[in-house]
């Protein structure tokens, strides 16, 4: 009996790695699924699909207590955030859409996505989850777009948080003088091109298992007629210094909070936050050490301890 049973169990953990090791072989993309599904699980999140405007829009929802719409960047989608969803949930309600074009969303081939159409868009998105007062959190591209929605909506928007936000007057740092010389490392066509991707994003990038680094290079190389275009689109003038031109029209408390060592949106950025506020009564600033342009994911834990002080202090 003793050897059946251990003969079952060899067989059932053989078979296993078989199909381990299958995946990561051959579907590799069944595995990053996996992974993402423990994450919104860890997190206490599910993820919903409804349609609004013209987009039929992918977001995670979950947690309870007062409400947080969290808008992720360029060239990302609403899983950047499940490492911080998992600290708030337990204290907020949170929403984390995937924007028009980005990750699960809709995207229509020939529409604008720059920060205006994205957060006439966004109008649409939270009428028809009927949400009332909430907090509005973006980071990188989605900072721009939060600003830009929150100064045209002040009724809906209780307070606003921006994370390493695009749209602000700050000193040029190699990034920009890359994007101004016609580089573009938001596409690549290798895993090396994709581990330069991350280098620019974190300060200690991920570690990522070759063949899920191929599913990136298989995204990005699907994606990169759009990267390149809306890229374009965020390097016009309008959309350069979108959320600077709104901050005077702000008028709830805002919070910046910033990577000391951000290397694609200079800290500099943040006094310019700070200056233009002639309006918000309440101006909340916070500079994280140990992380680069990606707060939510390389710092959680700190990222969600100045959140929820900004939100629950006010």
């Amino acid at each position: 009996m003793l050897y059946r049973r251990l003969k079952f169990f060899g067989v059932l953990v053989a078979l296993v790695v078989l199909v381990l090791g299958g995946s990561y072989l051959f579907a590799p993309q069944w595995l990053l699924r996996a992974h993402v599904m423990r994450q919104a699980m860890a997190a206490h999140v599910e993820e919903h699909t409804l349609r609004a405007g013209d987009t039929t829009w992918s977001y995670y929802e979950g947690g309870q207590g007062p409400t947080l719409v969290l808008l992720h960047g360029f060239a990302a989608d609403k899983t950047v955030w499940l490492p911080l969803a998992a600290q708030l949930t337990p204290h907020f309600h949170l929403v984390i859409p995937d924007l028009p074009g980005w990750g699960q969303s809709s995207r229509m081939p020939d529409a604008s996505y720059d920060v205006q159409a994205q957060a006439g868009r966004l109008q649409a998105f939270l009428a028809a989850l009927k949400l009332q007062r909430f907090v509005l959190v973006g980071h990188s591209m989605g900072g721009a777009i939060a600003g830009v929605y929150a100064a045209g909506h002040p009724q809906g928007v209780a307070a606003l948080a921006l994370l390493d936000a695009y749209g602000l007057k700050a000193r040029e740092n190699d990034f920009d003088r890359a994007i101004r010389a016609g580089k573009d490392p938001f596409v690549y066509d290798d895993r090396a091109g994709f581990e330069h991707a991350l280098r620019l994003a974190f300060l200690q990038p991920p570690k990522v298992p070759g063949r899920i680094e191929d599913v990136f290079v298989a995204r990005n190389r699907n994606d990169r007629a759009f990267i390149q275009r809306t890229l374009a689109a965020l390097r016009r003038p309008a959309d350069f210094l979108s959320l600077q031109q709104q901050l005077g029209r702000l008028t709830m408390p805002v919070l910046g909070l910033w990577c000391r060592e951000d290397r694609l949106v200079d800290p500099s950025a943040l006094d310019s936050l700070r200056n233009g506020l002639v309006q918000a009564p309440a101006i909340s600033s916070s500079l994280l050490t140990g992380c680069n342009h990606m707060p939510m994911m390389e710092k959680p834990e700190a990222t969600a301890q100045v959140l929820t002080g900004f939100v629950l202090g006010r």
